[in-house]
């Protein structure tokens, strides 16, 4: 790895927030567009300004003096907490240009506090009025149409000084309007007959027909994890990401693993509540459930911890101040300053690529470089809608468009999409394509063009040719069976093959950290070098979408099952000369 020289942290930390206004100010008042909708985004409507007196607490996401430095970082050495923020601290005139910008505009000292390094500031309790100024913005209260949803502060535009430009990447909450429910990975229920009694389910230990329930014992054949007893329970842990007030009960936990792992019936897992996320186990969510069901199932007995964090941005009607801080920003900003982070983490929550500005898309991705930085193999479902859902006729464009999911696009996360049977193939849904905000990364440089050769002019315009592809690898995603709220059905969706993915991931994890070796952290690298020979190749079926087939999967990389499913043994085998 090559490591850059950096100034010290704490004379970054040093650099005072007074009221004070420099000898001579840049012009402030010349400000440029940051980013800007042409309208209201779509299933949205303004309901006015919020009355006077409402406060906002705004995130803004400075630029990093080493703008490589994180990603060379990805591809070396694990690092401590503190060589991350070395590498993503601003330069120091970022800084002293911040604090003339915001005391020209009088933002009291005491309302303006750093994180990580000084790579973000956090504007407590600022007016909506003095953040319009600041912003050249006008925030008004928004709800999705034909809802009760809680209203949330918005501004459809937004801009910053010429100067800053360069400085800034991102303030939030400003113009990110999420598509209609941030999205769980779980479009179908399938109840479970009376006839599929327990007996018959562990008497399935591979699939040979179609539509054949799916349960721990399946999977852990199918991908030969079974045989496989996890040594390093003392180091690797493995961590499950929660939003929209999804709980998992560990009733139900109990439950699962008496029918489906009776060795792991002791299964157990640790609560953390961020944001001001609750946890009401009497309330439980078949998102939750599955999550922890499976991870546990196939990872059991390493330690698990499910994060309760709180969501969005919205107004309290009571006293009209914010509720609640942004919860993808939340979430990782804790994890991140924790010591020690899970090595493996779970996610199955996303969102449209065209619902989010390109900086916010940007500055998050970047935030999930960090944690694979820091060790950590970050994981997310790709989503259930194959290609787009709709006509995907994106606003101010011509004509069809597919639409790429977010974070599944960021090229610092691995994103899992779904198959189906035995053979394999993919499961209709599957979501999949290429980003419109990311380009293709290097470890995609012989496999993404080698699909794209065999695709030819097929959907010209339809994608982002030079993006970032997705999925990465797949797994099973149908007709799985859960425990939820003490009942018995099955579901279906990418939030099923990633949570089976995590949970395999965490066990290769933990045969490395047994056998006195670095964890995986960014898998992506691997998986499209050597790791290729432990995963088994998808070749039939399509994702269709947007009033098309979609793509097909072909021998190789297919932006419907990415490199294939994968085999534990296989994959460990390819470990063999990975880093102590």
């Amino acid at each position: 790895m090559r490591f850059h020289q950096l100034s010290v942290l704490s004379a970054l930390a040093a650099v005072p927030f007074a009221d004070s206004e420099s000898p001579l100010p840049p012009p402030w008042h010349n400000i440029r567009v940051k980013h800007t909708w042409n309208a209201v985004p779509p299933n949205w409507e303004a309901l006015g300004h919020p009355p006077n007196g409402t406060t906002i607490d705004l995130h803004v996401a400075l630029k990093p003096h080493y703008e490589n430095a994180l990603v060379d970082a990805l591809y070396g050495a694990h690092l401590s907490k503190e060589q991350v923020a070395q590498l993503v601290a601003p330069h120091p005139d970022t800084l002293e240009l911040i604090k003339s910008w915001l005391g020209h505009h009088s933002v009291p000292s005491l309302s303006i506090s750093t994180t990580h390094g000084g790579s973000w500031l956090k504007l407590t309790g600022i007016p909506v009025s003095q953040a319009n100024e600041l912003l050249g913005a006008s925030y008004q209260v928004y709800r999705r149409i034909g809802t009760n949803d809680s209203t949330i502060l918005r501004t459809v535009g937004y801009g910053l000084p010429s100067v800053l430009h360069s400085h800034v990447q991102t303030v939030i909450p400003t113009t990110y309007f999420a598509s209609t429910g941030t999205l769980r990975q779980i479009p179908q229920r399938r109840t479970v007959g009376e006839t599929a009694n327990m007996a018959t389910r562990e008497r399935v230990t591979s699939l040979s027909t179609r539509e054949v329930e799916v349960n721990p014992s399946v999977l852990r054949s199918l991908y030969q994890t079974a045989e496989y007893v996890p040594a390093a329970t003392d180091r690797n842990m493995l961590g499950v990401s929660g939003f929209l007030e999804s709980y998992p009960s560990p009733a139900d936990l109990r439950e699962f693993m008496s029918e489906c792992r009776e060795d792991a019936i002791g299964a157990t897992f640790e609560v953390v509540q961020i944001n001001g996320g609750e946890y009401d186990p009497s309330k439980p969510d078949a998102e939750a459930n599955l999550n922890l069901q499976y991870t546990e199932a196939i990872a059991f007995p390493t330690p698990h911890t499910f994060y309760c964090t709180g969501g969005g941005i919205s107004v309290d009607d009571d006293d009209n101040e914010p509720a609640s801080d942004d919860m993808w920003l939340q979430w990782v900003y804790y994890v991140l300053d924790l010591e020690d982070i899970p090595q493996t983490i779970s996610t199955s929550y996303g969102d449209y690529e065209t619902s989010l500005p390109p900086e916010y898309a940007d500055t998050l991705c970047d935030l999930f470089a960090q944690l694979g930085a820091r060790g950590a193999s970050v994981i997310f479902a790709s989503g259930n809608d194959g290609v787009g859902k709709g006509d995907c006729l994106v606003q101010g464009a011509s004509g069809v468009h597919f639409i790429p999911g977010f974070p599944a696009s960021c090229p610092f996360v691995t994103s899992v999409g779904g198959t189906m049977d035995i053979p394999e193939s993919a499961a209709p849904f599957s979501g999949g394509g290429f980003s419109n905000y990311f380009s293709q990364p290097p470890y995609q440089s012989v496999a993404v063009p080698a699909f794209l050769r065999q695709l030819g002019d097929k959907y010209d315009g339809y994608y982002n040719a030079e993006g970032r592809g997705f999925p990465d690898i797949s797994a099973q995603a149908v007709n799985f069976f859960i425990i939820d709220n003490n009942e018995s059905y099955s579901v279906e969706g990418t939030s099923c093959s990633a949570p089976t993915v995590a949970g395999i991931i965490s066990l290769l994890n933990d045969y490395l950290l047994a056998t006195n070796r670095r964890p995986l952290g960014f898998l992506n690298p691997w998986l499209y070098g050597i790791g290729i020979d432990g995963l088994n190749d998808i070749t039939s079926g399509s994702n269709p979408g947007c009033g098309t087939d979609g793509f097909m999967a072909i021998v190789g990389w297919d932006p419907v099952t990415g490199l294939g499913t994968p085999d534990f043994l296989r994959l460990q085998s390819t470990l063999a000369s990975f880093p102590r």
